[in-house]
């Protein structure tokens, strides 16, 4: 038996002390029985790990390669750059910088990864070294992976069909794009083939959705009714959505009330949609983020996630969520200090919501001992400090531990210095 003792639980103030066996949460509370191995923590805030609920890990890293540059910084000349770029790519590539992508994620507190593959390529390379990573690493962090016809279900050339076989080789979600297709009526189209695909393969939906300033894009909609119909809007995330930040509020608040009754979970991308989005604005120009606070406040499931690690979207990225969660609150206007108590909800629980992974996470009794500690004793420290992860916990074991912060010289404001 394990017991880490005086540790501050997120959203559980009735125990300060995490019980384990066998990888799995035995017990909480507080004066537990005596255990074999205890681990103090010093009054550090203890969360549920970080869900990183969109990323592409095979554009990840190449944001510096030849042809990569990105001149107006939109969102479609990021996929025509990335059109060429791929040509070049091989499995080993893809899945050596898919790896150095999950590394650099998990050494900031990421565990559970939802990542769009691409699948407009005959050979199907990233999808190959994706599947194959995530058999490799599934003890240590649980992947997710889209089917995504970057190019589109139908501008792309059989694409339809590549999503199709891809999910045949085990792809977790189906993928699509409608905005990016020539004609309203054929974005329309990919949304019921998307979920004729899930129907027919059991498998979840998360879609690139609105991710344009255009305010007439409006396929949410469409995916929204389709999944309330089927009765899987609770299995169905939207990406993106950023024309519904500028749609106008009758639209938005009958939609809202219609998302309530679906389940249909959202997923907010702050850093890189701050950065593609209201390019051909003047001033004022859009944030690019969809409602993420009309969401929160509704009870409309939204996350965020990190989208793109130096890529020909997004020239930074560095799979530290809290950073993704620092932008996204200030741009959201999210930080009354009720929020700032519980804004960490949006890269922890509600990710996980997004994932449909629920059922093994959080820190409760018979779930794994999956946690992070933080260099913080509240959330709203974590948050306005930005607490770093100490301690990274996977099955009760150390994913990896960071020493404690100390100096070499400490600050002191009357110390001479001259």
């Amino acid at each position: 038996m394990k017991k880490f003792i005086n540790a501050t639980i997120y959203r559980n103030s009735d125990a300060n002390e995490i019980m384990i066996k066998d990888g799995i949460i035995q017990q909480l509370g507080k004066n537990l029985a005596p255990a074999e191995e205890v681990i103090d923590l010093k009054g550090r805030l203890v969360v549920p790990p970080y869900v990183d609920a969109h990323l592409h890990l095979d554009y990840v890293y190449t944001g510096n390669s030849p042809g990569a540059k990105n001149d107006t910084g939109t969102l479609f000349e990021g996929i025509a750059r990335w059109h060429d770029i791929k040509k070049n790519q091989t499995f080993a590539d893809a899945k050596q910088r898919a790896l150095k992508g999950i590394s650099e994620e998990v050494s900031k507190g990421v565990q559970f990864i939802r990542t769009h593959i691409d699948v407009c390529d005959p050979n199907l390379t990233g999808l190959k070294a994706m599947l194959e990573v995530r058999e490799e690493l599934k003890d240590n962090v649980t992947i997710q992976i889209v089917a995504f016809p970057q190019e589109g279900m139908y501008a792309y050339k059989g694409g339809d069909e590549m999503v199709e076989e891809a999910l045949k080789m085990g792809a977790d979600c189906v993928g699509s794009i409608p905005h990016f297709e020539w004609a309203r009526e054929i974005g329309e189209k990919s949304i019921h083939r998307t979920v004729e695909l899930a129907l027919k393969y059991d498998k979840l939906i998360d879609v690139h959705c609105d991710e344009t300033d255009d305010v007439m894009s409006r396929f949410v909609e469409l995916l929204n009714a389709l999944a309330m119909s089927e009765g899987i809007g609770k299995r169905t995330a939207a990406s993106h959505t950023c024309s519904f930040g500028s749609a106008d509020n009758a639209y938005a608040f009958r939609m809202m009330g219609l998302f309530q009754k679906s389940g249909l979970n959202f997923i907010a991308l702050p850093t890189e949609n701050a950065y593609l989005q209201g390019r051909q604005d003047s001033y004022p120009k859009r944030r690019g983020l969809t409602r993420v606070k009309e969401f929160w406040e509704t009870g409309i499931n939204v996350c965020f996630g990190q989208d793109s690690i130096n890529d020909p979207w997004y020239p930074a990225g560095n799979g530290n969520l809290m950073n993704i969660l620092d932008n996204g609150i200030h741009l959201a206007h999210t930080m009354s200090m009720s929020q700032l108590d519980t804004c960490l909800d949006l890269i922890t629980f509600n990710g996980a919501k997004t994932l449909n992974v629920e059922d093994q996470y959080g820190i409760e009794v018979g779930k794994p001992a999956n946690f992070l500690v933080l260099d913080a004793n509240s959330p709203f420290e974590a948050v306005r400090q930005r607490a770093d992860v100490l301690a990274s916990i996977r099955h009760g074991e150390y994913l990896f531990k960071k020493p404690e912060p100390s100096y070499d010289v400490e600050l002191d404001l009357y110390r001479k210095t001259k």
